[in-house]
């Protein structure tokens, strides 16, 4: 990932940390069926990581890529419920 987006990704987790895992935007924005994502940007572009929140409290990055489109790519999103059921299991 690089630097900047990054930074902005650690400054994002930090505030997860603090406030909780549904900060809301723009930091955070819900996917739908309990994935979540962390909308981090820098100078370099955009990234995401997408994750999910477990029962005591635990959250879990399932997935995280540097965007190219506007719109978050299908494979990363389906990568993420495959590993989102694994871990709920």
């Amino acid at each position: 990932m690089p630097e900047n987006v990054l930074a902005n990704f650690l400054h994002i987790a930090e505030l997860i940390e603090e406030h909780g895992p549904k900060i809301g935007m723009p930091f955070t924005g819900s996917i739908g069926s309990g994935l979540f994502e962390i909308r981090a940007k820098g100078k370099e572009g955009i990234a995401r990581a997408l994750y999910c929140c477990l029962p005591d409290k635990e959250l879990v990055i399932l997935n995280a890529f540097v965007k190219k489109t506007q719109k978050t790519p299908k494979k990363e999103l389906a990568q993420a419920r495959k590993r989102m059921k694994e871990v709920l299991k």
